[in-house]
Formats: structure tokens, sequence, C-alpha cells
């Protein structure tokens, strides 16, 4: 037998996909998805719709842009709809794939080109929200501070208590962010980004 004959039984055998199949795409949603041939072009694709876009994918489930013919991606985007899968993915998610007893909704405001998208909940980006609001209305009130004590409109006395009391709260408000910057710094070091101000 010619070596152009071996079969490798250590090689990965990918799963193939085709129109109807339902599967699930991580980068997406934890739902699961039905796909369609491509309904948009002559292109020989499967296509999915989430939040009203279409995304394309080979029969491998490797994904294509939409102004391309092939893919450029070096690992598949789609995993079939299984029991097996599902506990995958549960296990590399400590569990919340299947854990979760209410409908998750997802927003997501990636582009279809992003390589890493990562997940946060909505409470944590308010928290995340609210701090940055806080800390910008600290300092526009500082700045209004500063500026009328500048323009003499504030008796020495009163511009001295007034400055201690914004000192102390830039402490406050920096100690905060601080904090924040930290727990987002935590989760960029497991991208390709890794940690900023650094």
């Amino acid at each position: 037998m010619s070596n152009d004959n071996k079969i490798n039984l250590n090689a990965p055998t990918l799963a193939t996909f085709k129109a109807g199949d339902s599967v699930l795409c991580l980068s997406l949603s934890f739902t699961s998805f039905v796909l369609t041939a491509d309904p948009r072009s002559k292109r020989d694709l499967l296509a999915l719709i989430h939040d009203g876009s279409y995304f394309y994918y080979d029969d491998k489930g490797y994904f294509v842009p939409a102004s391309e013919k092939v893919t450029s991606d070096y690992q598949p985007s789609l995993f079939q709809d299984t029991p097996a899968n599902r506990q995958a993915i549960a296990t590399l998610y400590n569990g919340r794939f299947i854990t979760q007893t209410s409908q998750r909704t997802v927003i997501d405001t990636t582009e279809a080109d992003d390589k890493e998208v990562i997940v946060i909940s909505s409470h944590d980006l308010s928290d995340i929200a609210c701090d940055i609001d806080g800390a910008a209305t600290t300092l526009s009130d500082i700045g209004t501070l500063l500026w009328l004590i500048h323009c003499d409109k504030i008796k020495a006395g009163t511009a001295v208590s007034m400055a201690r009391l914004a000192h102390d709260s830039v402490i406050t408000w920096a100690n905060l962010l601080q904090i924040q910057s930290g727990s987002i710094n935590k989760t960029l070091a497991m991208t390709g980004y890794g940690k900023e101000g650094k």
C-alpha cells in the first residue's frame, strides 16, 4: 500500500452539515439553530439566521464571510445539536448551559468576523456603567468647582473645605474604578488582548 493510500487513524473526523440540521453555534448564542441553504446567493454554503442577519458556513461548519466563497477560519464554528455535545458544552461553561431554567436572552453587539467574544451578564455590565457614570459626574463636579475657585466666586475658607471633600470623592471613585479595572483585566487575561494598562 502506498503512502498516499494510508489512512491516518488518529486524525479527527469533522462533522458534515446539511440544510435542515439542528446545530449549536456558541459564538452567537446558547440556543440551537436550524441550517438552511444559502438563500441569497449561488454559493454552495449553508446559512442560519440570528437577530435578523444571515451567517454562512461550509459543510464542515467553518464560518464564511458574506463577501467570500471560502473560509479563513482554523476551527469550525458549528456543532451538531446532540446530547453529547450539549454535555461537553455544559462542562466547558461550568454547567451553565444545561442548568439554565429559563430562556436566556443574548444581545449580540459583535461583528460577524470577531474571533473572540466575551459573554457578560446585564447585571455586571450595569455595575460597570454605573461606576463609569459616577466617576464622570464626580470629574464634572470637580471641574465646575475648580472653575468657580479660578473665577474667585467661592470664599477661600469654603474653597478649602470643598477641595477636601473633592479629594475624598476622587479617592473613593478611583478605588471603585481600580476594582472594576481589575475585574475586567482578569477576563481580558484569558483572551488574545491580555490585560489593559500593563
